[in-house]
């Protein structure tokens, strides 16, 4: 059986913890997001729509933000039960409609985006602005090895 290189040992150990680290995540932004009716993992949804600035179809978000269709298409059910979301004809693919944020949806996003501010800046009261671009690109360039390996 091979073994795993030093270099392979500490990635190990890397991964283990951004998967710890999703979880606490998930945790804080279910928290975050429950006094405005939502989960982090409606707020993700939502939250690609408005930084794309733009409706986008479900298989769209999806890609975006590395998450199932499926998955995608079950929140977007749920949002448009909730009144955060509507979906309009897209011209380019029928069945596909175009997925926007509501007027609800936006004003709900504006307190989220609000408590996101506070919570943050105190999670990061402390830290070197230096080490986290330095942890960020890493992060990135393991997303970018990993997606060229598929």
């Amino acid at each position: 059986m091979a073994e795993r290189s030093a270099a392979g040992e500490i990635l190990t150990e890397l991964i283990l913890e951004v998967f710890r680290l999703n979880g606490e995540l998930l945790d804080a932004g279910n928290r975050l997001t429950k006094p405005f009716g939502l989960t982090s993992a409606r707020w993700q949804v939502m939250g690609a729509i408005e930084l794309a600035g733009t409706p986008l179809t479900v298989a769209q978000i999806a890609r975006r933000m590395g998450l199932s269709r499926q998955g995608v298409q079950r929140i977007v059910n749920d949002l448009t039960r909730l009144n955060m979301v509507k979906r309009d004809a897209n011209m380019d693919h029928k069945r596909a409609p175009l997925i926007s944020i509501s007027p609800k949806g936006k004003k709900t996003m504006e307190k989220v985006n609000a408590a996101q501010v506070l919570w943050v800046n105190e999670l990061s009261q402390g830290m070197s602005e230096r080490g986290m671009r330095q942890a960020h690109r890493l992060l990135q360039d393991l997303r970018d090895r990993s997606e060229a390996q598929t």
